[in-house]
């Protein structure tokens, strides 16, 4: 078998994964990259790229000063016992410091933007300043390694062509004023782009998770680390009790590949395993209602266990409601929609049973914990109507008239069901006409109000963030009552699984009794994740895989010694 030795030998190619990298070259270790897809990146490449960071010095430059106890306190009261008050802590203390090590050191550049957190009645939330959006990147800058990056995912991708920030996602998705301006500059930019269009139907400017991973890919560039791709691991390799590296299978053959400080295990979740989804997770469940990409299958997670790692969180799952289209490799979910008027979500009883403006995860969650043989949540029904239709996107169907519905995507128009009035909508999605009609009709007395007694929705400032602004007194909340009404099926989803490899606060690996598996080390979703069960705010994936990348890399290269 063929034998290679490095420093420091990282499996995956996420974000987590390339920080961890960078760090360790940057301290002048020799690093290899291996990826088990063609394509390097991961979920964080088709991601918003977002990172949830307390206290970073653009939001302290733009006066917005984070207190560490005030976001410990958030995280603390969210998070409960599910995680170590004393690793929250190195979060918060570090999360800043590896921002400011990247944007220092590397290429990696962010600003801190005005997104609220997503449980402001919670104490010590803040109204903005702690998610983070990276600066976008021209493609033509990582030359022929632009083609071997993940896409974004699609449905960040207008008309399968631009992709946005998140100040103009909000723009575009709310239909806010200068919603219409900024997509035609859009269009034009990329109209008159004609060198690069004659390459790909993408546009050349990059954002959220390629920006950010783009960026990563030119750092680790200059540090001269190699990715090597359709190189999947095979098995890790113990000696003396001590992870020394691992088998790795490359153009058909196995190598033996020595680390001499250590593995850093970055493969993502077990998201896309059918065996391990219903092994673990709330049922019913499938691999097609995950968003992350198709190749997180749970290797690294088997791979631990084979060294007996220990794990935690194993039924949890960054949740969001979602919908499948045919022809697609995985779920689209619904982050903003839910939040815009003239728009509900009912079980199959008919009936709502959630504040259809909460974060995605919270939503996803609310369809595992109210499913129920009486009034089954899976799937449920997203309701618009045409007054909603009009006015903004849903997937690939753009805002129109109800007449160019003929002209949509064919996938859409499989799952999408239209009536003229609501009791033929209810005869289509199988709901009791009555109890929907009624449903309905509490719900619009309510919402020409702006009010929802019974789910509180708009009443936070992250339900109206993604409200639209032209509309008071609640941004979320406009009756149901243009015909034709509209319906598609919604389930479970998921961006990815978030239980994995217990670590510490270093990450390295820990074993069943608590003790580090000396050489081990696992960011990303391939570890339990930092944040439990809960989602403070947007970015709240990316920051811990990225500041636990850094602190296992500083930990493996004994920077702090």
């Amino acid at each position: 078998m063929a034998r290679h030795e490095v420093d420091l030998l990282v499996i995956g190619s996420g974000a987590g994964a390339l920080t961890a990298a960078f760090t360790a070259a940057d301290a002048g270790a020799n690093v290899l990259v291996v990826e088990k897809s063609a394509r390097y990146g991961g979920t964080s490449a088709t991601s918003g790229g977002g990172i949830w960071i307390p206290g970073s010095a653009d939001a302290r430059a733009k006066g917005h000063a984070d207190d560490p106890e005030e976001a410990l306190g958030y995280i603390k009261a969210l998070i409960g016992d599910d995680v170590p008050e004393a690793k929250l802590k190195t979060y918060v203390a570090s999360a800043n410091r590896m921002l400011s090590y990247l944007e220092e050191r590397s290429d990696v550049r962010y600003i801190a933007y005005a997104y609220s957190d997503y449980h402001m009645d919670v104490a010590g939330a803040r109204d903005g300043w702690r998610t983070h959006d990276p600066i976008p990147l021209m493609a033509d800058q990582l030359g022929e390694d632009f083609w071997k990056m993940e896409p974004p995912h699609i449905l960040t991708l207008t008309l399968g062509r631009f992709t946005w920030t998140m100040e103009e996602a909000k723009l575009l998705l709310t239909m806010s004023p200068g919603a219409k301006s900024l997509l035609f500059k859009l269009m034009l930019k990329y109209v008159f782009d004609l060198p690069w269009r004659f390459k790909t139907k993408r546009a050349r400017r990059l954002t959220g998770g390629n920006a950010l991973i783009g960026r990563l890919k030119l750092s680790l560039d200059r540090k001269g680390v190699p990715i090597w791709l359709n190189s999947p691991m095979a098995e890790l390799i113990t000696e003396k009790g001590r992870i020394t590296g691992a088998v790795v299978e490359r153009d058909g053959r196995r190598i033996e590949i020595h680390a001499r400080k250590g593995v850093v295990l970055a493969t993502g979740g077990f998201d896309h395993s059918e065996a391990l989804r219903r092994k673990y997770l709330p049922q019913p469940t499938s691999a097609d209602w995950s968003a992350g990409v198709p190749s997180n299958t749970g290797d690294g997670l088997e791979a631990g266990l084979k060294a007996g790692a220990a794990t935690g969180l194993m039924d949890s799952a960054w949740w969001g409601p979602g919908f499948l289209l045919e022809g697609e490799d995985r779920a689209r979910i619904l982050f903003v929609e839910r939040a815009l008027p003239s728009s509900i979500i009912v079980n199959q009883a008919g009936r709502r049973y959630m504040n259809e403006a909460a974060s995605y995860h919270v939503a996803g969650g609310e369809m595992h914990r109210c499913n129920r043989p009486e009034a089954p949540t899976v799937p449920s029904w997203f309701v618009f109507d045409a007054r909603y239709r009009g006015k903004y996107m849903l997937g690939p169907m753009m805002a129109g008239k109800p007449s160019a519905d003929a002209r949509l995507p064919e996938n859409m128009r499989k799952i999408l069901k239209k009536a003229g009035n609501l009791a033929g909508l209810a005869a289509q999605i199988g709901v009791d006409p009555a109890v929907f009609a009624g449903e309905v009709a509490r719900f619009n007395s309510h919402a020409a109000k702006g009010e929802d007694p019974d789910f509180g929705r708009g009443a936070s400032a992250y339900d109206r963030h993604y409200g639209d602004a032209s509309v008071s007194p609640n941004p979320t909340l406009a009756p149901i009552a243009e015909a034709p009404f509209y319906a598609i099926p919604i389930y479970p989803c998921d961006l990815g699984t978030n239980g994995g490899l217990q670590t510490d606060d270093d990450g390295q690996v820990l074993d069943t009794q608590g003790r580090p598996l000396g050489g081990l080390y696992a960011v990303g979703n391939v570890s339990a994740a930092a944040m439990g069960r809960t989602y403070p705010g947007a970015g709240a994936t990316l920051g811990p895989a990225m500041t636990f990348g850094w602190l296992a890399a500083r930990h493996a290269m004994r920077v702090n010694d």
